[in-house]
């Protein structure tokens, strides 16, 4: 069976195609088809080594959080049907490993179906940066009508997050460039500043007090911290935190914490279905082009998620 992964970490060269047995899910697990797996940050710092997940992991290292496709075999238990169009948050340094595959093996829980009128390759999007979205705004627990900053916003989880946040009925300023201005407004953002080092004065600007909580999807950590109000929160999609001054609490949540919450998955399917999340692809890519998926995200300027094209 195909896969596409890396014996060793280190630069985009590293990904190859290789050839490595079929898996076949056990009790409570189902195996997909893979049609499409996309490309996220998370899976350069992997495979650049930046971030190792888990230390007992062992090569062939396959990557990818983000799959759609076909339920191929059901485990007993499983509730899931051959041929059923599904899409799954996946933890490649789990015993499945990752999205990079013509078969991949998840937990059923951690699989939903695909949206009505949505294909594999806008399905493929959705259920990393979605489910992380959903846990950021759950920790920071913030009430309709209260304010949230969002950096990254022309990204996939900060534009996930900026539309799920006015879902939600909150007050959303988010960050972007002059290029991107227009697609960040048609996210729902009530206010854009412009991105940068300078972030926190600009919405200090616009709300002299602060607001509520930042969504730091750009990691600019620190830099941040002003734009928050005394006693607010800041939320990173990252292992690490920091100690904030003014009482302000700097919170996170890894979205493989999450990766069988079933009804926080199918939470980001309804708001796809609904027209609330709007999924948006870059590129598709044959599979054994992964390597130059990669270099493309990291030149950076990539609007929406590149994907990786499994199924052929």
């Amino acid at each position: 069976m195909r896969v596409v992964g890396l014996t060793e970490f280190g630069g985009p060269e590293q990904l190859r195609v290789l050839d490595v047995p079929e898996p076949h899910p056990g009790p409570g697990e189902v195996r997909i088809r893979v049609h499409a797996a996309a490309v996220n940050p998370a899976d350069i710092g992997t495979r650049s080594a930046a971030w190792n997940p888990n230390p007992d992991w062992r090569p062939p290292y396959v990557l990818g959080m983000d799959a759609a496709g076909v339920v191929s075999e059901v485990g007993e238990g499983a509730p899931w049907n051959m041929g059923d169009h599904v899409m799954a948050v996946v933890v490649p340094w789990g015993p499945g490993g990752g999205a990079y595959a013509d078969e991949l093996v998840v937990p059923a829980e951690s699989v939903v179906r695909v949206p009505r009128g949505m294909d594999f390759v806008q399905a493929s999007t959705l259920p990393m940066n979605g489910l992380t979205a959903v846990m950021a705004l759950a920790t920071l627990d913030l009430s309709e009508g209260q304010t949230v900053a969002v950096t990254g916003s022309a990204g996939a989880f900060g534009g996930y997050v900026t539309q799920m946040a006015k879902a939600q009925g909150l007050r959303v300023l988010a960050d972007a460039s002059v290029a991107d201005e227009a697609l960040i407004r048609s996210l729902g953002a009530d206010e854009v500043v412009r991105r940068g080092d300078d972030f926190a004065e600009r919405i200090r600007e616009a709300v002299p007090d602060g607001v509520d909580a930042v969504v730091d999807g750009a990691l600019q950590n620190g830099k941040i911290e002003r734009a928050v109000r005394d006693g607010g929160q800041i939320f990173v999609p990252s292992p690490w935190i920091w100690e904030a001054e003014r009482g302000v609490t700097v919170r996170n949540a890894l979205v493989q914490t999450g990766a069988r919450d079933t009804a926080r998955i199918d939470y980001v399917r309804e708001l796809a279905e609904q027209g609330a999340l709007t999924p948006r692809v870059a590129d598709v890519l044959p599979a054994e082009r992964a390597g130059d998926a990669h270099r493309r995200l990291e030149a950076g300027g990539v609007r929406g998620r590149l994907v990786l094209d499994f199924s052929s």
